[in-house]
C-alpha cells in the first residue's frame, strides 16, 4: 500500500506538470513496486490514470487552451483502436510485452530530448483556425497509433501523443498539453472497457493509487504554468529511460507474471 501511494503520488505528479507521464510509468510502478500480476496491472493502470488525467483537466478547463474538436477526432479513433491493441497483447507474452513497453519508453524518451518543437500547420493555422482536410486524416492516424499503443501496453499515451499533437497536427505546447489529457481520458477508459474482463482487479491498491494520483495531479496542476516545461520535459525523458533500463533487467531476470 506505501508503495502504491507513493507511485501513484509521483504518476499524478507528473500527469499534472506535464499532461503526459504518469501512463507510461504506471505499469513498471504496478508489476514491480505493487507486486500485481501484468493481467491485473494493465487494467488497473488504465483506470488510474484516466481518473487522474481527468482531475489534472480541471484546472485547465477555463484556459481556452484545450482543443475539444480536435481531441474528440484523436480521442475516438484512438477508442476503436484501444480493442485491437488488447486483442493483440492476449496473444502475446508477458515478457514480450514489456519487451516492447521497454523499447517504446526509450524511443518516447529519444523524441523528448530533440530540440526542434515547432506548431503551426493545418491543425493550428495562424488565424487560430483549423483546415480540417488537412488536419482530419493527420488526428486520425495519430489517434489509431496512440490508441492501439494503449491497448497493447496498457498506457494512456501522453507521451506519444502530446509529440504528435505538437510536431504532426502543429499545436503549440501548452495547448497539447490540455489537449493531451482530454485525449488520454478517453483512451484509459476505451482501453480499460477492453482489458476489464481479464483480471479481478485489487481494489485496496487500485484505491490508493488512484487517489494519490488524483491527490497529486490537482496540486501539481497548479504549479504548471510556473515551471519551465522544457526544462521539466528533459528532466522526464531522463527518467523514462532509467525506467527503461529497470524494465528491461527486471524482464530478463524476473520474468513477470502473466
Amino acid at each position: 500500500m506505501t508503495a502504491a501511494i507513493g507511485l501513484g503520488t509521483l504518476i499524478g505528479i507528473l500527469l499534472g506538470l506535464l499532461g503526459s507521464g504518469g501512463s507510461i510509468l504506471a505499469v513498471p510502478a504496478l508489476v514491480y513496486g505493487a507486486g500485481l500480476p501484468l493481467s491485473t496491472a494493465v487494467p488497473t493502470s488504465l483506470l488510474v490514470v484516466g481518473i487522474s488525467s481527468a482531475a489534472a483537466l480541471l484546472p485547465r478547463l477555463r484556459t481556452g487552451l484545450i482543443r475539444w474538436r480536435i481531441a474528440a477526432v484523436v480521442g475516438a479513433a484512438g477508442a476503436a483502436a484501444a480493442f485491437g491493441g488488447a486483442a493483440v497483447n492476449r496473444l502475446l507474452d508477458p515478457r514480450m510485452v514489456l519487451l516492447g513497453f521497454a523499447a517504446l519508453m526509450v524511443a518516447a524518451a529519444a523524441r523528448m530530448l530533440r530540440d526542434d518543437d515547432k506548431s503551426g500547420g493545418d491543425c493550428a493555422l495562424p488565424s487560430g483556425g483549423v483546415n480540417w482536410r488537412g488536419c482530419l486524416p493527420k488526428s486520425v492516424g495519430a489517434g489509431i497509433a496512440v490508441g492501439f499503443l494503449t491497448g497493447l501496453f496498457g498506457v494512456g499515451g501522453g507521451f506519444l501523443i502530446i509529440p504528435a499533437l505538437v510536431v504532426l497536427l502543429g499545436l503549440p505546447m501548452p495547448a497539447a498539453v490540455g489537449t493531451s489529457l482530454a485525449i488520454i481520458v478517453v483512451n484509459s477508459a476505451a482501453g480499460f472497457v477492453a482489458h476489464a474482463g481479464d483480471a479481478t482487479l485489487d481494489f485496496r491498491v487500485t484505491g490508493a493509487f488512484t487517489a494519490a494520483a488524483i491527490i497529486g495531479s490537482l496540486v501539481a496542476g497548479r504549479f504548471a504554468s510556473r515551471l519551465p516545461a522544457r526544462r521539466l520535459s528533459r528532466a522526464f525523458a531522463y527518467l523514462i529511460l532509467a525506467i527503461a533500463l529497470f524494465v528491461l533487467l527486471q524482464a530478463a531476470v524476473h520474468p513477470p507474471v502473466s
